[in-house]
């Protein structure tokens, strides 16, 4: 058995996000069944790097497999590309150590979201952003999304419906910026993990601190009260975007 490790990039739009479902197109069922193509009926079982929910984008998820017998990876990389759908695409392939493995390896992920700032929802972003359009104070989130930075207990950011027991996470980057040519703000946060929805929750907060819903620090307080209820909102799966997985 050889171990894959591959880079891919995907339009979540139509994915009910990457996690294989029964009788449902995901991102993992889509490139396993590209496999059993290959393996003429053997049963090849994928791995990523995280999952990623309907609607989700990812310009950087790492996935792996061992496959029967090798292939030079520029190979597999053209074979499993002409086997894709259109909204699916490999960037990149090597083979791996057997130790290799794309979730447990990970160090970090970077995570970006774009927010379109129109009045309207714009139906050519619809599918590609998050729409927040009231009225922002960019200002007041360049100073709340430093607070963000750090090892915290993100319970307040999490999924109530999360597994996961332990909350607390390091971020080492979170930015915002501006985009003036096509009006949206973008996010980034690179951390050394994210729980379920956190991404997503905390865009939401950020937002409400920019429309003065929320006082300037009040992520310093969601992270006290440690409660889901206390962040209220979840900005849509349409703008996020799995950017890089670290190794």
């Amino acid at each position: 058995m050889t171990n894959y490790k591959l880079t891919m990039k995907y339009d979540g739009t139509k994915f009910h996000g990457y996690q294989r479902q029964n009788e449902l197109r995901t991102v993992q069922g889509v490139v396993e069944a590209a496999l059993l193509k290959m393996t003429k009926g053997q049963v090849v079982d994928i791995v990523g790097s995280g999952r990623t929910d309907a609607g989700v984008h990812a310009l950087g998820q790492v996935i792996n497999f061992e496959y029967p017998g090798e292939i030079p990876a520029g190979n597999m990389l053209r074979a499993l590309n002409s086997l894709m759908p259109l909204d699916i695409l490999f960037l990149d392939c090597e083979i791996v150590d057997a130790e290799f493995h794309a979730r447990f390896s990970t160090t970090g992920k970077r995570y970006l979201y774009r927010t379109a700032l129109g009045k309207y929802t714009d139906p050519f972003k619809r599918n590609y952003t998050g729409h927040y359009p009231y009225k922002l104070d960019i200002e007041k989130i360049e100073v709340a999304i430093n607070d963000l930075i750090g090892t915290h207990d993100f319970t307040s950011f999490a999924a109530s419906d999360g597994v996961v027991k332990d909350k607390v996470r390091t971020i080492y980057e979170a930015t915002v910026e501006f985009d003036e040519t096509n009006n949206e703000l973008i996010f980034e946060f690179y951390g050394d993990g994210f729980l379920y929805n956190m991404v997503r929750i905390m865009v939401a907060v950020l937002l409400e601190i920019g429309n003065g819903k929320r006082d300037v620090h009040d992520i310093l307080r969601l992270f006290e009260v440690k409660d889901r209820q206390e962040a209220r909102l979840t900005a849509p799966a349409s703008g996020l975007y799995l950017k890089k997985v670290y190794y």
